[in-house]
């Protein structure tokens, strides 16, 4: 895949205090003073069987970190620890300074999330969506700026149709557009380029390039390794439940990153 690498240009006791209003301030300033993920000695297993291993990870605020690994490595498994969606068997988790699990719903406020699925009512329209997501983080936006939201991700022409007569592409782009309603700091995708065709492969690329842009922290896991060289400004590879291999994409194509995936995880590479 060619294209343009995306580049990027949160604690005192009364924080916890903060209400709603003003949840993301608070958030924004604890998070100047430390690394906006710190994933320390995780573990999580189901029943006997280990899924992810001790695994240690540091995300500063604006990376767009591609998370790499082969079917079943755990990069599934650590996003719905990020998302709260899990709990971890044992080690620590800190999104924007808030604890994992215990301060879930703190952490919720900071994530968007975008995964293989689209995670929309198809009885509703892409308008009606966007509304009741907000809703869920407590916003009630003037008819304004949904309208601005779907015009970003193409779809203002379509806001009143309903989402079951949308192709798999706009069903991905107004995931995007549901995921990043409540303005979060963090995106964390889950396979989002499955069942889309060259022309939604090169929107979402337009998309996430532009979120990245904007500030936004991107954690995604995929499969497909000259698009994670050519998006990502980091990848990580995941391999036995823990970080096999961490570099920056600066220097690195997609040929001499499937170099290092094959040494790392001893898989074929489909090109």
């Amino acid at each position: 895949m060619k294209g343009v690498r995306s580049t990027n240009p949160r604690s005192s006791s009364s924080e916890r205090h903060c209400g709603m209003n003003s949840l993301h301030l608070c958030l924004r300033q604890r998070n100047r003073i430390m690394a906006l993920i710190e994933i320390e000695n995780l573990t999580k297993a189901y029943g006997l069987a280990p899924v992810l291993r001790k695994l240690n990870l540091t995300v500063e605020r604006g990376e767009f970190i591609a998370l790499l690994g082969h079917n079943g490595s755990g990069k599934s498994t650590l996003l719905r620890l990020l998302c709260a969606l899990s709990k971890p068997t044992a080690g620590t988790i800190r999104v924007g300074g808030w604890e994992l699990p215990k301060e879930a719903a703190a952490v919720r406020a900071q994530i968007g999330v975008v995964s293989h699925k689209p995670l929309l009512y198809e009885n509703l329209t892409a308008l009606e969506n966007l509304r009741f997501f907000a809703s869920l983080y407590g916003g009630r936006y003037d008819e304004t700026i949904y309208m601005e939201r779907l015009k970003r991700v193409g779809l203002s022409k379509r806001a009143h149709d309903l989402v079951r007569t949308f192709s798999r592409g706009m069903q991905q782009r107004l995931s995007l557009a549901r995921a990043t309603i409540h303005n979060p700091d963090i995106l964390i995708m889950d396979e989002p380029y499955t069942g889309l065709d060259q022309d939604g492969n090169g929107l979402l690329d337009e998309l996430l390039v532009q979120a990245h842009r904007d500030g936004r922290t991107i954690l995604m896991a995929t499969h497909d390794l000259d698009r994670a060289a050519t998006l990502a400004s980091r990848v990580v590879i995941i391999a036995k439940g823990t970080v096999g291999f961490d570099a920056p994409t600066t220097e690195m194509d997609g040929m001499q990153l499937a170099g290092h995936y094959r040494t790392i995880t001893g898989a074929a590479v489909e090109r």
